[in-house]
């Protein structure tokens, strides 16, 4: 493993020329390492997530309202804890070394969670009749073990893809088309891996056993640790910057210190170093923007400011700093507008498995499908879209808009946001056609009602769709602009859209059951779906999403995209 300063003094990137890295190093020899892990780190993740609301359901004995909110608690705190990973990795650790730590608490509690499906006196018992008590131990060591794999995802999830993409030299050309065309093959492998959970680890799940279904994500997770650290000798790494907290916090100290000063209408009068290298270890410099002025105040010179010649931190700070905050500023109404798809997304793990269970899973008189195996159909969709958008959308848009990744990243990111409205239109409008069957035939007390679960297909596809289009494009679009030391951090921040899609869905789900069960009604969201009103649900999602769609497009047309330096020649 190569470790560096990613940067030059003149602001560009140069691994070819410095001695200290070896011209073997990075590039697409060691991607299938990292693309490895993440594949199968991703089937472990799915392995448990996919088919948790019936084990919540089944084996911890749960209502329907419960269990979903538990799993789409679980599926948030994942989401939050890349904060964590990526302040270690950008100020501490390294991506890489991150990665490494956290990997090992995750298999710590992958294989927590197996023991308590299948060790007895850890095992829910189960009567006769198939319905398990739990303790509250047993309870508990579930849940510890399953919130371990949330800390240990929260090291992993905001480092490794842009771990990948240090891979690859912004000054090469070659280089940086192959960085965008990285992000799609580090999806497409997060697929491969759902694909296998929610295919076969999800019958094993149902007809072998929880011990086997949830042991084999735990060897998988194993294996994830092994691909990371056989690649070990071929990666760049670029060194940890310091904490960006830690700047965030200079510059709006400063700020506000000098709120009364005025800002020079000549902006070359803002402090920054006589260097040519960017204070901020492994970060270029970066142009004075005009938006945000307030915080250039911060970069203001005062004769308060230094001590003996020395420059005082909390008082004065370079234009760089200053634009790193604002960068984050930015991306903010951006990273907003990707909760409500979050949530959208969220539902194929709770709603959907729940509406599929209500429908005829037989594929033929004597095979089943289970319901939450219909997520696979997601994954084909991603699966299917990636090459097709990477290989042939891009290539012809790019004859139009002479852009080497076809449609800007604000653009892709729209077009999925658009596309997952009509994913909430499909499910709403299948379930009130299931409901319409239920109460024409009188199927309220069946339990599986004669209307094929491949019905619920079309929303699946139509998800992955969306998802090829906005979570690739969020991926690169906040690593492109992040600043150079706050990458892991910005795609945490990213990635915490997720977690509050998540917890978004949840309180959706309490404030519509605490509304719509007044007066003794069943509600929308009844443990008999038959009796409820689950359309509603979606339909009021739908709605939601064409409200953030028209919000999004508000921000991204008044989006300022950082610049970097530009050396002189």
């Amino acid at each position: 493993m190569e470790e560096y300063d990613i940067h030059t003094k003149d602001g560009t990137t140069d691994y070819q020329n410095r001695p200290a890295i070896k011209k073997n190093t990075g590039t697409w020899k060691a991607c299938p390492y990292i693309l490895g892990n993440e594949c199968c780190e991703r089937l472990a993740y799915y392995g448990i997530n996919t088919n948790l609301v019936n084990y919540l359901k089944f084996q911890l004995n749960q209502r329907n309202v419960v269990a979903v909110n538990n799993v789409t608690n679980w599926s948030g705190t994942c989401y939050v804890t890349p904060l964590l990973g990526a302040f270690l990795a950008d100020a501490y650790l390294g991506r890489y070394w991150t990665i490494a730590a956290f990997s090992i608490i995750y298999v710590f509690g992958m294989t927590l969670l197996t023991l308590s499906a299948s060790v007895q006196g850890l095992k829910p018992p189960c009567d006769t009749n198939n319905v398990c008590h739990p303790t509250g131990l047993q309870a508990g060591v579930f849940f510890m073990g399953l919130y371990l794999i949330a800390l240990g995802t929260g090291g992993i999830k905001p480092c490794v893809s842009s771990f990948g993409a240090d891979q690859f030299d912004d000054s090469d050309e070659a280089e940086k088309k192959n960085k965008g065309s990285f992000f799609n093959w580090f999806y497409f492998s997060i697929n491969i891996g759902a694909l296998v959970a929610s295919s076969v680890l999800v019958w094993i799940q149902t007809n072998v056993g929880w011990s086997w279904g949830f042991g084999i994500p735990a060897v998988a997770m194993a294996l994830a640790v092994v691909s990371f650290f056989s690649g070990t000798q071929l990666y760049r790494n670029q060194r940890p910057g310091g904490s960006p907290l830690t700047r965030i916090c200079q510059v709006l100290v400063a700020s506000f210190r000098k709120f009364r000063v005025k800002v020079p209408g000549d902006k070359s009068l803002l402090y920054e170093t006589a260097d040519e290298e960017s204070v901020v270890k492994g970060s270029r410099k970066l142009d004075h923007t005009e938006d945000l002025s307030f915080l250039d105040k911060a970069a203001v010179e005062t004769p308060s400011d230094k001590i003996k010649g020395s420059v005082m931190a909390w008082r004065l700070c370079t234009v760089t700093q200053v634009e790193e905050l604002k960068s984050l500023v930015r991306l903010l109404p951006i990273w907003a507008t990707g909760i409500i798809f979050s949530a959208v997304y969220s539902q194929m793990g709770t709603l959907f498995v729940l509406q599929g269970n209500t429908m005829d899973l037989h594929v033929n008189k004597s095979f089943e499908i289970p319901s939450a195996s219909l997520s696979l159909f997601d994954t084909v969709s991603v699966i299917f879209w990636v090459p097709v958008y990477d290989r042939l959308i891009v290539p012809f848009v790019r004859k139009f808009t002479k852009r080497n990744n076809g449609f800007t990243q604000l653009q892709r990111i729209a077009i999925g946001l658009a596309i997952s409205i009509f994913a909430m239109l499909a499910a709403g409008t299948l379930e009130l056609v299931r409901l319409n069957g239920v109460r024409k035939h009188n199927y309220y007390d069946l339990k599986h009602m004669p209307m094929s679960i491949f019905w619920q297909v079309p929303q699946y596809f139509i998800i992955g769709c969306a998802e090829v289009f906005t979570f690739i494009g969020q991926l690169e679009f906040f690593y492109e602009q992040a600043p150079d030391a706050m990458r892991s951090l910005c795609s945490a921040l990213s990635l915490t859209t997720a977690a509050l899609g998540s917890y978004l869905s949840t309180m959706l789900v309490n404030i519509v059951t605490d509304v719509s069960t007044r007066d003794g009604k069943a509600g929308w969201i009844p443990d008999n779906l038959n009796y409820g009103q689950l359309h509603y649900f979606f339909w009021l999602l739908a709605c939601l999403s064409v409200m953030n769609l028209g919000f999004y497009l508000l921000v991204a047309r008044w989006y300022t995209y950082k610049r970097a330096v530009v050396p002189n020649h």
